[in-house]
């Protein structure tokens, strides 16, 4: 029997149980009581509150503009939505780097006001401060390597990171330096295949890929872009299970024409 189908409410340690069995871990994005549960319903085992949201809720380029208050609004939507599911929120730029204190003051207010069950976090020995710290308050942490998005500015582009042998070495040391600060699970971004497998092999904690192929723990997708609601951006890792940019379309302009055609409401859908 799997651990995925046993479980009633994934927890940190089912997840390390799962890795140990070698079950595949699926984790999906959610910022909104709805989607969250629909997500959740169909038996995700984690959902990421990400930061995201910056991009595909409220229309920014970047990851960087979203403020810790609406993290905590949508990490709240999505909890009152799940049974079953982990929620992880990420920490947002500028909540964490470089203050330790602020790092612990950010997380105990997004687990305290949105019932959260952990945080996530980008970065390598850089903040081992800030995770040993929120760690102390008793509030899990995942890690982020490879492409973090919150430094855009920094690497000036979404490219593969760690393709460069001195890169790569350091990836796997600051995966290896997270585990031993006590993160429970971590995630890489947009890495070769060959070294993220190579991380998931050197470290007991779970790792999750998104775009890092298929020799990790688990995967993760945005779902507004592996439901194909948006159609702007299409990397090599996204597999579009849905097309619902066009099929929503096409509901809103058939919509739009029974009205002007005096076709919506008919009697049956009057009073």
């Amino acid at each position: 029997m799997s651990v995925h189908k046993e479980v009633k409410k994934v927890t940190t340690h089912v997840l390390q149980e799962m890795k140990r069995k070698g079950e595949k871990i699926a984790m999906l994005t959610a910022y909104d009581y709805t989607m969250a549960k629909i997500i959740d319903a169909a038996g995700i085992d984690i959902i990421l509150v990400g930061d995201s949201a910056s991009n595909v809720m409220a229309g920014h380029e970047t990851t960087l503009p979203i403020t810790l208050d609406q993290m905590i609004y949508h990490a709240s939507s999505v909890i009152r939505a799940i049974n079953r599911a982990l929620v992880v929120v990420d920490l947002p730029f500028g909540t964490y780097q470089g203050n330790s204190k602020e790092a612990l003051n950010s997380s105990i207010k997004i687990m305290k006001e949105s019932g959260a069950h952990s945080v996530k976090m980008e970065g390598g020995r850089e903040i081992k401060d800030s995770i040993e710290r929120i760690l102390t308050a008793g509030i899990p942490v995942m890690g982020h390597l490879g492409l973090t998005p919150q430094s855009i500015y920094k690497f000036g582009t979404y490219t593969v990171r760690a393709k460069e042998e001195e890169e790569a070495e350091r990836l796997l040391q600051d995966a290896k330096l997270l585990e031993s600060y006590g993160c429970f699970a971590l995630v890489l971004e947009k890495i070769p295949a060959d070294l993220a497998k190579q991380v998931a092999e050197s470290i007991s904690i779970p790792v999750i890929g998104i775009g890092a192929g298929g020799g990790v723990d688990g995967q993760v997708l945005v779902t507004h872009d592996m439901l194909g609601m948006t159609h702007e951006f299409s990397p090599r890792f996204l597999r579009r299970y849905l097309n619902l940019y066009e099929s929503m379309g096409n509901a809103f302009k058939q919509y739009i024409n029974d009205v002007k055609a005096k076709d919506f409401p008919n009697e049956n859908e009057s009073y």
